[in-house]
């Protein structure tokens, strides 16, 4: 019967639903509101020292492969905006391991409502926004010096390719969170996903032939900035991949999805 509840509620039942837990998540954290300005400063601070890491290594290197400074600066504010979603809205993966091995993750089980939806609404990380705020800063900066125009398509598609970009890294972490209903000591694998971020930032070109491999069909980071980047700053010479990225976004975080989903039947029917 819970099965058939949850497969007749759409997406605006459950953006309704989000919308009250969010509510109430944010008042929580605004109650302690030095906590969330430090957060959000702390995070600004952050990806501004990459900033002026970019700044130091370009001084002395007019280039990397090709991409000069404001084309690497692109890249580097794309995948900070790609990256925003994961921190905020999937948060609550870094919890699951721990809901599983004490045995409150069963508590999901039992609510008529979709048992992914339910858990990761549950944490909103206000420290993205932060990084969205210098993410957006940066991106606007390097479009603007690099001379791309700002048309209607333009704009579309950097929405939708930043959006789709995303789903990469929370596919990335959706798999690796899983993994902790056949692993017990699972929180390495998330550390190691969650540390590969950093490479997303550079182009995927300045890595040999193996790691591209690595990068583009196994381990997808290239996927969070570098393809879907493509299309801005080089519209001449655009590979298919990267104009395939969306839809391969979109595929990559069913299956991660299906198989978050498949940990948590495992969890139900096991009781573990």
């Amino acid at each position: 019967m819970e099965e058939m509840i949850v497969k007749k509620r759409g997406f605006g039942f459950y953006l309704s639903i989000y919308k009250k837990i969010l509510i109430q998540d944010l008042k929580s954290k605004m109650s302690y509101r030095a906590d969330f300005i430090i957060s959000t400063f702390g995070m600004i601070m952050t990806n501004l020292s990459g900033f002026v890491t970019f700044m130091i290594l370009f001084h002395n290197f007019p280039s990397i492969n090709g991409w000069d400074y404001h084309h690497m600066l692109f890249l580097y504010g794309f995948s900070l905006i790609a990256l925003t979603p994961v921190q905020c809205f999937f948060d609550n993966n870094w919890n699951l391991r721990f809901m599983v091995r004490s045995g409150d993750f069963i508590k999901y089980c039992f609510r008529p409502i979709n048992v992914f939806f339910y858990f990761i609404s549950e944490v909103f990380d206000v420290k993205g926004i932060g990084q969205f705020v210098f993410g957006i800063a940066t991106f606007v900066y390097a479009w603007a010096h690099i001379g791309i125009p700002v048309t209607v398509l333009t704009v579309a598609q950097a929405v939708v390719f930043l959006i789709t970009a995303s789903l990469f890294m929370i596919a990335l972490m959706n798999f690796s969170a899983a993994t902790c209903f056949w692993i017990i000591n699972s929180g390495y694998v998330m550390v190691i996903m969650f540390r590969f971020k950093d490479f997303a930032k550079y182009p995927a070109s300045i890595f040999n032939s193996f790691f591209r491999f690595i990068f583009t069909f196994i381990i997808p980071i290239a996927f969070i900035a570098y393809y879907p980047s493509l299309v801005f700053v080089t519209p001449d010479n655009v590979p298919l991949i990267s104009w395939l990225s969306p839809f391969i976004g979109v595929l990559f975080f069913w299956l991660s999805y299906k198989f978050w989903m498949l940990g948590v039947r495992k969890y139900d029917f096991t009781g573990s």
